[in-house]
């Protein structure tokens, strides 16, 4: 099959349906495919069943979400697996990242800017003020700890 007749959608059904990536992630895996996930729970069952639906997409695998904060987190975040895209798309919200000496690094991030959290780096989010941001991911192996 041609490149392009691949890239137009030849042997994949045409369907387009609006949805919203605060209530329906998409996983971007191989082969550059993007894929609807299940309405997003909120629950660590539902990252859990993320990576077993998508393993065969190991370390590849990105999950893009968008999440509304009105409050700091409670808890730190780490992927092993991969570099993970934090955009704020409004309000504000401050990155915090835990250097290797201990010590934290702020990044403060308004609408329409954003930055990178490196695979292995403990994270954390605070926030003052109402904020929508978006999640390009590299979920597995993810772990979290109290802050």
């Amino acid at each position: 099959m041609a490149r392009s007749a691949v890239r137009a959608g030849v042997g994949r059904k045409p369907v387009m349906t609006a949805r919203s990536l605060r209530t329906f992630p998409v996983h971007l895996g191989l082969g550059a495919r993007a894929e609807p996930q299940p309405e997003f729970t909120g629950e660590m069952a539902w990252y859990e069943d993320y990576v077993a639906r998508n393993a065969s997409d190991g370390a590849e695998a990105r999950i893009v979400a968008l999440h509304d904060f009105t409050e700091s987190w409670t808890s730190w975040e780490m992927h092993p697996e991969g570099d993970e895209v934090v955009a704020c798309m409004s309000g504000s919200i401050t990155l915090v990242q835990e250097t290797p000496d201990g010590g934290e690094s702020r990044t403060r991030l308004g609408p329409g800017e954003y930055a990178i959290n490196p695979a292995g780096v403990w994270h954390t989010a605070d926030c003052k003020e109402a904020a929508t941001v978006l999640f390009i991911t590299a979920g597995l192996g993810t772990q979290h700890r109290p802050r």
